[in-house]
């Protein structure tokens, strides 16, 4: 398992996932639900810290302990590629897993995220030294 990015940060605590449902700024694709909230002065990290930070959640409509782990560790992988160098910092990210996360395709459930980002106008082009598109490991899956 790879080392967390720190880049981004993670949403804890109930109320957090709370608030960035509460804006119902959302993007829903088959493979996740996106749902987005900017930083304000009550609820934002500390100075110096993480600009980006992401919550995950899978219900129990989405299958049993093993399917919920694997769908949220998909959704984990993808945040990781495409979060840190796409999403426009100073927003907090929670992403719900739907029925078909733990099987959708991985160059789809990618597509979902990245659409969503789109979207919800929170996509940024990638520094120059990244290349345009986000990437991706074959083996995932």
């Amino acid at each position: 398992m790879t080392a967390p990015d720190r880049a981004v940060g993670r949403l804890m605590r109930r109320p957090e996932f709370l608030a960035v449902a509460g804006t119902r700024r959302k993007h829903v694709a088959p493979g996740l639900i996106l749902q987005v909230r900017r930083h304000d002065d009550r609820q934002r990290p500390a100075d110096g810290k993480v600009v980006i930070r992401l919550g995950l959640t899978a219900s129990r409509k989405v299958g049993n302990a093993v399917v919920r782990n694997r769908a949220r560790r998909r959704l984990r992988e993808a945040a990781r590629q495409i979060l840190p160098h796409f999403a426009l910092p100073g927003h907090d990210f929670v992403l719900v897993a739907r029925g078909g996360t733990a099987e959708r395709p991985w160059l789809d459930l990618l597509g979902d995220l990245t659409a969503g980002l789109k979207r919800l106008g929170l996509w940024r082009e990638p520094p120059s030294s990244l290349p345009d598109a986000p990437p991706v490991q074959a083996g995932e899956g």
